[in-house]
């Protein structure tokens, strides 16, 4: 995942399938005001336990938002980017097994096939159990996100994971110990909210209490 040549930045068609641009006007207070806007999918992520040996099991992907966002923050622009300068691997996250929402199907449904997909593990959709909704990007998006919580074991396990299509994500098994440390450390793995709130969750509420 980390084998990138080039980096650079274009337009952004008009027909995007993930990301639609747009001002929204409104009055507040008799001012009137505008907002620039993101329309994205919605989402839905699960924190997965593997209970067989007590490992939570979790993604590493190359995010170009990350990418972008690091050199920016440090470079003041993307132009010219020196890849050895900034290497791909700053743009590696650590994240729960996510994804968005674009089929007519429930969303537990799609959080079991992404289970399937990403981490490899197959299971039914009635041991998904729904943890909480929110809204996620609140200054750009307000999309939504669904997390769930599944404990698995090792005999769900029905292929490798990894993704589908030209997907690059891998499986990452972190002890609960190295999970409480990847809370108290927190963006140091570049984990969104999201997982970060996920193990939280975890270890307030399932984690097991002898562990």
């Amino acid at each position: 995942m980390e084998n990138i040549t080039k980096v650079w930045v274009g337009k952004l068609p008009e027909d995007s399938p993930y990301v639609k641009p747009f001002r929204m006007y409104y009055v507040q207070n008799g001012v009137e005001k505008n907002w620039d806007l993101l329309k994205v999918h919605d989402s839905v992520a699960i924190v997965l336990y593997n209970t067989s040996r007590q490992k939570l099991v979790l993604v590493r992907q190359f995010r170009p938002a990350v990418y972008h966002g690091v050199i920016t923050s440090e470079k003041g622009t993307f132009d010219k980017v020196d890849l050895a300068a900034f290497p791909p691997a700053i743009g590696v996250t650590l994240e729960l097994c996510a994804g968005i929402v674009d089929k007519s199907k429930s969303w537990a449904e799609i959080a079991r096939e992404e289970m399937v997909e990403e981490c490899g593990y197959d299971v039914p959709v009635e041991r998904i159990e729904q943890v909480m909704v929110y809204r996620s990007g609140v200054g750009s998006s307000g999309a939504k996100q669904a997390m769930y919580y599944c404990e698995v074991t090792d005999d769900d396990k029905a292929n490798s994971g990894g993704g589908v299509g030209d997907e690059l994500i891998e499986v990452v098994e972190l002890s609960l110990d190295e999970g409480r440390q990847m809370v108290q450390q927190g963006a140091v793995n570049n984990s969104p909210p999201s997982c970060l709130m996920g193990l939280m969750w975890f270890f307030a509420n399932k984690a097991p209490k002898s562990a």
